[in-house]
């Protein structure tokens, strides 16, 4: 029988129903239909940073949709969003005054290349329409963000707009630099992933100071699309707490939420609101399910027991329980170099003649490590592992068992051929 459901990013011929159909999810483990409960090693989609099913968020958001089923943030407001707002400014010292809510980080980068093209109209710039992302980024897969995403994903297939749009990498500063000398007085934006989320690549120091350097002499904006990183996923709240000079948006999802409901928010600088309310402007976005109060109960009881379990205690333990397990895994052959930071890292694979594993042969090795009980994340030549905050050892023992027992089988079917 042929599955109603269209499986994103799949061809849905050969999908193997029973393997990859989640019945039920508690703690780090996923039950599929196949009877098997497996391990996650990548937080749901990097989300569910304190495991799944934590009972204080699900007692919140179950309170919240008995007193307010549904609130819109259409010209008007309501208490809970109010609330939420504040804790995330409260996260974030005194760069950020106000707190945009979206649905998602695809939807999140859509607004914040508008904010950025319209806070330049109002200074009287409206030259400035660039916006400038990474080489090998990811920011969604909206029209918008799969622009602004650096990575390729089928950009010329679906016609997206790129024309105001630019990328450059980042191992050195030279691109960087060349185009700022070229269109630096163009630049509305550059959004910057601390650690990509697409491989797990860390952006370095010396590009994030080049990066202020510029901003400095240009004027554009600096934001941390911080999807992926925030939420304790590599350091603090936010890996450009780290940064010398705040960002002038951060952009927070996934574990924003812990992954219990369709939330995004923007972050926004005062020197950001400062225009639009000297200019009495008004910002053209909205979005109907974007912090409905259950919503915005979901990131009040997250930020509460973030606090309440120590995440930053529990971020070392689980990133030092990285570095044993890939210390381990390091010398079984096909196994490459390491990337990331935190709990965020990934693991290069590569064939025998020492090129990188193709994407084919990731997924293959992706799915090898499933049926051995354990779910990774594919990047580009590698395996991807953002563990729950909550693992413990014998989860990583668990884990450590199923890699190697999925690399073996990818092995001995010829994947590394």
């Amino acid at each position: 029988m042929s599955l109603p459901l269209w499986v994103p990013l799949v061809t849905q011929h050969d999908f193997d129903q029973d393997s990859f159909t989640a019945t039920a999810a508690d703690g780090v483990h996923v039950t599929f239909a196949d009877k098997q409960r497996r391990l996650c090693a990548k937080s749901g989609l990097w989300n569910a940073n304190l495991g799944f099913g934590n009972p204080v968020i699900a007692a919140a958001v179950a309170e919240e949709l008995k007193r307010a089923s549904y609130l819109p943030l259409f010209r008007t407001a309501h208490e809970r969003a109010i609330e939420a707002a504040d804790a995330l400014l409260g996260l974030s010292g005194n760069t950020f005054s106000k707190v945009l809510f979206s649905t998602s980080g695809s939807a999140a980068n859509d607004a914040v290349m508008k904010l950025a093209r319209q806070f330049c109209v109002l200074n009287g710039q409206p030259e400035r329409k660039l916006i400038v992302g990474l080489r090998g980024s990811y920011h969604g897969l909206t029209y918008g963000s799969q622009a602004l995403s650096g990575d390729e994903l089928g950009q010329a297939v679906y016609g997206v707009d790129g024309r105001n749009v630019r990328h450059v990498g980042f191992d050195t500063t030279q691109e960087l630099d060349n185009l700022m000398r070229r269109e630096g007085h163009r630049i509305a934006a550059v959004v910057v992933e601390p650690v990509l989320g697409s491989g797990a690549e860390v952006v370095p120091e010396d590009f994030l100071q080049a990066l202020r350097r510029h901003r400095q002499e240009h004027g554009f904006l600096l934001v941390a699309d911080e999807v992926a990183t925030g939420f304790g996923r590599v350091s603090s709240w936010f890996a450009s707490d780290e940064w010398v000079e705040s960002p002038d948006i951060i952009v927070t999802s996934k574990g924003l939420t812990n992954g219990t409901a369709a939330c995004a928010a923007l972050l926004i600088a005062h020197r950001i609101t400062d225009v639009f309310d000297a200019t009495e402007s008004v910002f053209v976005h909205g979005e109907t399910q974007a912090g409905t109060p259950s919503t915005c109960a979901a990131v009040l009881a997250t930020i509460s027991e973030m606090e309440r379990l120590d995440f930053q205690r529990l971020n070392k333990e689980v990133a030092d329980g990285l570095d044993r397990l890939l210390a381990e895994l390091r010398d079984i052959r096909g196994v490459g170099g390491t990337t990331g930071r935190g709990c965020m890292r990934g693991v290069k694979l590569h064939t025998d003649n020492g090129s990188p594993l193709s994407a084919n042969g990731t997924l293959a090795v992706v799915r090898r490590i499933h049926q051995a009980g354990a779910i990774v994340q594919p990047g580009p030549g590698r395996i991807q592992l953002l563990p729950s905050l909550t693992y413990t050892e014998d989860n990583f023992r668990e884990l450590h068992v199923a890699i190697v027992h999925g690399l073996t089988e990818a092995r001995a079917d010829g994947v590394f051929a």
